[in-house]
């Protein structure tokens, strides 16, 4: 079951809508990084059952960030969140470990979808 959801994107304004375009009454802890060694950080000390990464941000990228979260944890799940949809980069992501892409600007219904089969993965898992 999703409880913890990592949210790492160097836009405070994304975090924000992302988190806003999740349930409300699934009571769902949430924590946020800005960047993705921050991001990478986090997710080795609260374990996040779910995490949505940006790709484009300074310090360390979204697809760094991936690859450090999967050395860590290789059943980690990771949603990413881009605005960057061409073929290569959405093949890189997934190569490295991400268990799905959705596009920018986010589409509410496209993130619980994303959602609902994130949590039937974990549930075939646990």
């Amino acid at each position: 079951m999703i409880k913890k959801i990592l949210i790492v994107d160097d836009s405070p304004i994304a975090r924000k809508m992302l988190k806003s375009c999740l349930p409300k009454d699934q009571g769902f802890e949430f924590h946020e990084a800005c960047d993705g060694r921050d991001g990478v950080e986090k997710y080795k000390s609260i374990c996040p059952d779910l995490t949505f990464m940006d790709l484009t941000m300074p310090v360390m990228t979204g697809y760094e960030a991936i690859v450090e979260i999967i050395k860590h944890d290789r059943d980690a799940l990771v949603i990413v969140v881009t605005a960057d949809v061409q073929l290569k980069a959405i093949k890189t992501v997934l190569d490295s470990g991400a268990y799905m892409v959705l596009r920018k600007p986010l589409k509410k219904e496209d993130l619980l979808s994303a959602l609902s089969k994130a949590q039937d993965t974990l549930q075939k898992v646990e």
